[in-house]
């Protein structure tokens, strides 16, 4: 085991002192106290050309990221190793009133003994072993452990055939602007050093799967993140006269009955199963209160995959959308032939039927409608709607679907699915090659080497269960799918681009070897400090030395 606590708890609290979150000047802050860092080590001030700080582009946010690379002096080899990790955090309101103290590990953790705790934070702070304080979970201690790496192979070249490769992004905690500008970067090195990228290491944090679970993980590769949403259209009417109407609420939460923690909607594969989508935004889109039903809803869900595409996912929920809208409907009839008998009223049937539709051909069937006068009114719509800074990505899309439905002459109700943010590309890591194969090898005998150091099982799985920047190295889909993304989001090409043939060209192997501890985005986030100084550089440089060898 290496040698490595101390300083990597250092590095650590350098990292965490600095208020990084995410869409704020933190993030400039960050990057540039570690850039100063990494040049002040004697290998890039001999070789400067080699240490970077690079601004994200297609950003409306001023960001950095920081590259930097040690070329081994072994013997002559194209093979790199990136090592990969994100110096941006999630905000610290959660802290309530230790705000203040939330980026300052031994004040928080005094701070912390103060205060009524879980018994088990109680615990875990009381014994010394685990470090407390915004990021340094997730995942500033993984940066750190990458620093420690690279610093000890720049002081150590000679131990190399190959080169290795730090990439610290921003913006991992909201759009990934940091990584997938990266892939310029990492392109742009390729032909001039002549890099061959074997194997991505990432340093996000992992944690226990259920409670009590020993086990400290390792991933093959990641879990796929869409967020498919739907716009949905009712029928307007005086709330007095209910029944004369459609509620697109009421459609909307039966949709969330239908699809939220539905677990026939989980892709299990390799044995491994993620958790079912669940809602993350239900609303509708009435500006103040009136006395009428709103015309339409608006909902989206969080949705992992492991082996499915974009495109099958959209095929599945609209067969869902489909049994939601019907059950809707079967429960409106219901209520309003029981309201009419109990009222006294003569009961007429009502005329809604099941209509939903898959984005990406509603478009279609306008464009060959209105053609050009269709297409150059979204063209101004969107470029003007791109001045509402207030609108994030996903409310853009609504807001580019709810003016295109005013193109249809069906006006009667509907639900329409689309995508309406970052597709965020699921991996798998089998060994479908040579590259694949030698890393999980190197994985594998990493391990065997360091677990006798340490007393809690290691274990390898093969998807890494959160959304991370991995999914912007690797690409596991097909054109089909990824065209299914493109073509099925309405801010496609103005409000959100992404150039999936960068990740495709780049496309390495990669593993997530990080952090073990608890409450990542809590105000009790914490790392357990041996595993996380000690295994985690450890079981890394055994891979290093294994595949640079």
């Amino acid at each position: 085991m290496l040698q490595s606590r101390d300083a990597i708890i250092k590095l650590t609290d350098d990292l965490v002192e600095i208020e990084s979150v995410v869409n704020t000047k933190g993030e400039i802050v960050v990057a540039t106290h570690l850039y100063e860092h990494l040049k002040s080590f004697p290998y890039f001030q001999q070789n400067p050309d080699q240490l970077i700080i690079s601004r994200t582009v297609n950003d409306e946010i001023e960001r950095y990221n920081v590259l930097a690379f040690v070329k081994g002096t072994k013997q002559p080899s194209s093979k790199t190793v990136i090592l990969m990790g994100h110096t941006d955090t999630v905000g610290i309101d959660d802290y309530n009133h230790l705000k203040d103290k939330a980026c300052y590990p031994a004040s928080l953790m005094e701070a912390l003994k103060e205060e009524p705790l879980p018994e088990l934070v109680k615990q875990q702070l009381e014994s010394g072993d685990w470090h407390f304080g915004r990021g340094v979970l997730d995942m500033k201690s993984g940066v750190a452990s990458h620093v420690f790496l690279l610093q000890y192979y720049s002081e150590h070249p000679e131990e190399l055939a190959g080169n290795l490769l730090l990439l610290a992004e921003c913006d991992e905690e909201d759009s990934s602007h940091g990584v997938l500008s990266s892939l310029k970067d990492l392109k742009k090195w390729r032909e001039e050093h002549g890099f061959e990228y074997i194997a991505l290491i990432n340093s996000d944090f992992v944690a226990p799967r259920y409670d009590g679970d020993p086990n400290r993980y390792i991933y093959k590769g990641t879990v796929g993140k869409l967020l498919p949403s739907f716009y949905i259209t009712g029928y307007e009417t005086h709330a007095g006269s209910a029944f004369e109407g459609l509620d697109p609420n009421f459609i909307a939460a039966e949709l969330t009955r239908q699809i939220s923690y539905n677990p026939d909607l989980c892709d299990e594969a390799y044995g491994e199963t993620p958790v079912p989508p669940v809602s993350l935004k239900q609303t509708d889109f009435k500006p103040t209160y009136t006395i009428q039903t709103a015309l339409s809803a608006y909902v989206y869900y969080n949705f992992f995959i492991h082996t499915w595409s974009p495109k099958q996912v959209l095929g599945m929920l609209k067969e869902q959308a489909e049994i939601a809208f019907e059950n809707a409907l079967t429960l409106l009839r219901d209520r309003h032939r029981r309201f009419c008998e109990k009222s006294g009223q003569a009961w007429t049937p009502l005329p809604w039927k099941t209509r939903v539709l898959i984005y990406e051909d509603m478009k279609k069937e306008l464009v060959a409608e209105h053609g050009d006068a269709f297409l150059s009114h979204m063209r101004q719509f969107k470029e003007q709607l791109l001045q509402d800074k207030s609108l994030d990505v996903r409310m853009f899309s609504a807001r580019v679907v709810e003016e295109e439905v005013k193109w249809t002459k069906d006006r009667n109700p509907a639900i329409i699915l689309f995508y309406s943010s970052l597709y965020s590309p699921r991996i798998e890591l089998v060994g479908k090659d040579e590259r694949e194969q030698n890393l999980i090898t190197a994985l594998e005998e990493a391990v065997e080497a360091v677990q006798p150091h340490y007393p809690h099982p290691i274990v390898t799985r093969n998807f890494f269960p959160y959304v991370c920047d991995m999914s912007c190295v690797a690409l596991s889909d097909d054109e089909e799918g990824i065209l299914a993304i493109e073509e099925n989001n309405p801010s496609w090409g103005s409000k959100h681009y992404v150039d999936y043939r960068d990740i495709r060209d780049i496309n390495v192997p990669c593993i997530n070897i990080g952090p073990y501890g608890y409450d990542a985005h809590n105000r009790f986030e914490r790392m357990e400090i041996a595993y996380s100084t000690e295994v985690v550089p450890s079981v890394t440089d055994e891979i290093i030395k294994r595949l640079l060898k």
